[in-house]
Order: C-alpha cells, then sequence, then structure tokens
C-alpha cells in the first residue's frame, strides 16, 4: 500500500498495549472519540533517536492536550519490551504494539528492509512517521521520514492540530 496522504482516511487498528492492569487492546476508533490523535511511528524502543523523539514528547505532552489531541506511540517491539522502555525513559504517552507490522503496512510506513547495511535487514519495521488524524478519521497531516535518523516537524503536527479547531 501507497504512504497514506493528507485527506487520506485513516485505517483503524486494534493494537496491545500495556496498561495498569496488564495487556488492553487499543483501536484508533476508540482514541478518536476523545478528539484528534497523533500517531507516531518509530522504528524500535530502546534506540537513541526514538527515545529522544518520544522523551520530548512526553515533556510537552501538554501541548498536545491543549490542542484537544491524544498521542499514540507505535512500534514493532512488543508491549512489554515498550512498557520497560516507558518505565526506564520516563516516556508516559500510550504506547501500542504493532508486532507484525501490518498497521505500518496499511500506513505505507514499513521498510522493506531496515538499515540493511548495519545488519539489520528486517522486514516491516516503521519508517519515523506523523500522522494528525481528525476526529472524523481522515489524516490531517502526514510526514514519513526516509532516515531513521531524522525526526518530524512538529511545529507542523502542531499547525495542523491548531487547523483543527
Amino acid at each position: 500500500m501507497s504512504t497514506l496522504t493528507t485527506g487520506s482516511a485513516a485505517p483503524n487498528f486494534n493494537l496491545s498495549s500495556m496498561g495498569e492492569n496488564g495487556p488492553e487492546m487499543v483501536s484508533l476508533e476508540s482514541a478518536l472519540q476523545n478528539g484528534p490523535v497523533v500517531l507516531l511511528f518509530v522504528p524500535a524502543a530502546f534506540t537513541g533517536v526514538c527515545t529522544t523523539e518520544f522523551c520530548e514528547i512526553t515533556a510537552s505532552y501538554s501541548e498536545y492536550e491543549a490542542l484537544g489531541a491524544s498521542v499514540i506511540g507505535i512500534s514493532g517491539d512488543s508491549p512489554f519490551a515498550q512498557a520497560a522502555w516507558a518505565e526506564k525513559e520516563g516516556i508516559k504517552m500510550r504506547l501500542v504494539s504493532d508486532y507484525d507490522h501490518s498497521v505500518a503496512r496499511a500506513y505505507g510506513v514499513a521498510y522493506d528492509s531496515f538499515l540493511p547495511e548495519k545488519n539489520l535487514p528486517l522486514s516491516g519495521v516503521s519508517k519515523r512517521s506523523a500522522f494528525v488524524i481528525a476526529k472524523d478519521g481522515t489524516v490531517a497531516h502526514a510526514e514519513v521520514l526516509e532516515s531513521p535518523g531524522d525526526m518530524p516537524d512538529f511545529a507542523k503536527v502542531k499547525a495542523a492540530l491548531e487547523g483543527l479547531r
């Protein structure tokens, strides 16, 4: 599938996340009931740039809440690994496990081969990406980065959220 663009319908998902009482399922559809959603795809837990990104989002989470949005981080790691990562790094946003990479593929952000030159030829790993999903389920902003070392333009993410007010 090709990468989603602004105006596209965002595919729903139902993915595992660690809640207070253990694993629970999180769907885009249910998250949208509370307002727009920012989806942040990252390649892997416990890696430098991914940790920096999610720690920065945690530090500025109140700005997203003030814009009426929730933020969901998506990686192909198990919910148990994500929970350990969140605890170690103080990540406060909801993390969901796209363990089979089906959501990365549905959004068109899966690598065919992730960093084969560094001996990581993993198929399906998420490209670092940011999507703003409006309450009606349409994509209001889409940014997909080819380099795992680059970060999304969060000023544009916030501007897209402002445009939904």
